[in-house]
């Protein structure tokens, strides 16, 4: 197998064990061309003949890996998600092994599967910048915790998270005015999230009934005024491990394959883990199972997460 892996160096290469997959593969008679990601890098140009591979290796984060699925979008080439980031949400909702050995052979012998895209317009005009996400994206209070959140990462990982929370403790309250596939819906919050894989931090879900191959995206609005009044939605997914809970106190959710979020004032965005430069209005729409990913034979995928219409992949 000719397999082409993209590390991010200050992610992916952070991980001693990236060595042990890569002598793995070597081990079993594959050629593994390594290629480098530095801060700023050229991405399109470390995937310029990715399509002479067989396997595309994403080894980072969540932003480092939706910026590869992004890049080879529509492609039908197949990514192996390396998680050597700090939360690694996708590899958790894809069930793919976190250790070496296991993503090794995830390499040599996953099966396929295509999953939605989240492409978002920043900026209007000329001046408009395009990225995309495969988990989550959002404005307002869950952009300010990722932003408090990025010089602790490397440090205390995912706790750091919980530290931005606490620094952000009472998050600034906007009113939201939405355009839902050409409704208009006006709320108010701290914040809108939106969903294309359901499961975060903990295995928790946000919300019920995600599916990342319809064509929609969950847009998720946190009605409350406090960190505090979070809990009630937080219990309720933690209730979800042991029974089925679909409330979820404090958020208000709508489904839409083309969203436009304007809000007053402008607040800070997010994108797979990532912060955004600007503040909103942002635009997002939905490219239809447009990446494809290299998930276990037998991986067991929750009900929220997938739908197989036409079966596994």
């Amino acid at each position: 197998m000719n397999i082409l892996m993209v590390a991010n160096m200050r992610s992916g290469l952070g991980d001693p064990t990236l060595y042990d997959f890569v002598k793995d593969l070597g081990t079993a008679g594959s050629e593994v061309t390594l290629r480098f990601l530095n801060e700023g890098g050229d991405l399109a140009h470390l995937l310029r003949d990715a399509a002479q591979y067989d396997r595309i290796v994403a080894a980072g984060g969540d932003g480092t890996l939706s910026s590869v699925a992004y890049a080879l979008r529509n492609t039908g080439l197949p990514i192996v998600p390396y998680p050597a980031g700090t939360a690694n949400l996708l590899a958790r909702n894809l069930h793919v092994p976190m250790d070496p050995h296991g993503l090794a052979a995830l390499t040599l012998a996953g099966r396929t599967i295509d999953i939605d895209i989240g492409e978002l317009t920043i900026g209007e005009g000329e001046s408009a910048t395009r990225r995309g996400f495969v988990i989550m994206a959002g404005a307002g209070f869950d952009a300010a915790v990722m932003t408090a959140a990025q010089e602790l990462k490397p440090i205390i990982g995912e706790g750091a998270y919980i530290i931005g929370a606490i620094q952000n403790l009472q998050p600034t309250l906007a009113t939201f005015d939405l355009e839902l596939d050409g409704k208009h819906v006006r709320t108010e919050g701290i914040a809108v999230i939106l969903v294309n894989l359901a499961r975060i931090q903990f295995d928790l879900a946000v919300t019920h009934g995600s599916n990342a191959q319809d064509g929609l995206l969950e847009v998720v609005v946190v009605k409350t005024r406090t960190v505090a009044g979070l809990i009630p939605a937080i219990w309720a997914a933690l209730l979800d491990r042991i029974g089925h809970h679909p409330a979820r106190p404090a958020l208000e959710v709508h489904t839409a394959s083309d969203i436009r979020i304007s809000s007053t004032p402008e607040l800070p965005m997010q994108a797979d883990g990532d912060t955004l430069s600007g503040v909103t209005p942002l635009r997002a729409h939905v490219l239809k199972r447009a990446a494809r990913f290299v998930i276990p034979q037998d991986a067991a995928l929750p009900a929220d997460n997938f739908g197989y219409a036409d079966g596994p992949q």
